[in-house]
């Protein structure tokens, strides 16, 4: 016999807590990593565009990848900062669709651009006389603009698939967005054809970059260890380091999110692990990029240099 279930028409936003006070923490502490993240990626963009030294295909990897970081947080934060000062949590379907788009959108993009870039330094340290030739500027940008394509078709298959679904019951999402994992149990139908289709979508994503990712650096690894000026080795290390780390930070989490069956989701692990890449990724991008790269250091005192100047 068929029972009649109420379809969800909108959702409830649990978010990191109810306690008020403890909101009023979350939001100062949201506020301030979106004021720093928004800082450090426009202040890299700029630095890049600003300084002709940096007008290097790496460097143009790099400002994509803030360009994309911006948005990225974009997506998530805003909503975080409105819900910890709000008693209305309610976001409609469409709205919670829309979020689902762009948020996944990104996250492809971003693993794309993290390929194309791990391929910038296999031409770089592999090939480096002919480095300017094999990366010019009309492939860069195309690499970039590739990234974004392959990012939002596959976000348009994700977001169909989990949006045919019907959703029923209690619609109070424990989360501080809308993803895959609370929606799916909240769904009325068998989600077994969902999950083999959200798993060979996003294995096949990140099974492909990651395999690009691991090509490159198997031959950066073998092109560092036939150096034989050991400063020549740290140099060729530091330069991918920094990509290095970027690349751990977000694979990691993702993996950690979405390689797990749905039954062994629980909201509090969620929540924290979807900060790393929502949250804490695109503020440390920039800071990764720049501490520890000389060209960068050197744009910004002769940006400074040129403020205090007009003063």
């Amino acid at each position: 016999m068929e029972v009649n279930q109420t379809l969800v028409t909108h959702f409830v936003l649990v978010g990191f807590t109810t306690d008020p006070l403890l909101r009023l923490v979350f939001f100062v502490l949201f506020l301030v990593s979106y004021i720093l993240t928004l800082t450090g990626n426009l202040g890299l963009m700029t630095l890049i565009y600003l300084d002709s030294r940096l007008h290097t295909p790496m460097y143009f990897f790099v400002g994509s990848l803030s360009f994309l970081d911006v948005w990225y947080s974009s997506v998530y934060t805003p909503r975080i900062l409105s819900d910890c000062v709000s008693k209305n949590k309610v976001m409609s379907l469409a709205g919670c669709a829309a979020q689902f788009f762009f948020s996944a959108g990104l996250a492809y993009s971003e693993c794309f651009l993290l390929a194309a870039m791990a391929y910038d330094r296999y031409v770089a340290i592999c090939n480096p006389l002919h480095y300017a030739i094999a990366m010019p500027k009309k492939l860069c940008i195309q690499l970039v603009i590739g990234s974004y394509l392959a990012g939002f078709v596959n976000a348009i298959v994700h977001t169909g698939n989990t949006f045919r679904l019907r959703f029923c019951g209690d619609n109070t999402i424990n989360h501080y967005f809308c993803d895959a994992p609370p929606l799916v149990k909240m769904a009325c139908d068998d989600t077994q054809v969902y999950e083999l289709i959200l798993a060979s979508v996003i294995g096949c994503n990140v099974l492909a970059t990651t395999a690009l990712i691991l090509g490159s650096y198997t031959g950066i690894g073998a092109a560092i260890i036939r150096l034989r000026s050991a400063a020549g080795r740290r140099k060729a290390f530091s330069t991918c380091s920094a990509h290095l780390i970027s690349v751990s930070l977000f694979y990691g989490s993702i993996l950690l999110m979405y390689s797990r069956p749905s039954s062994q989701h629980t909201p509090n692990w969620d929540k924290t692990n979807a900060l790393f890449y929502t949250v804490v990724n695109p503020l440390v991008n920039p800071m990764i990029y720049s501490l520890r790269n000389k060209d960068v250091k050197a744009a910004l005192k002769k940006v400074l240099g040129r403020f205090i100047a007009l003063m």
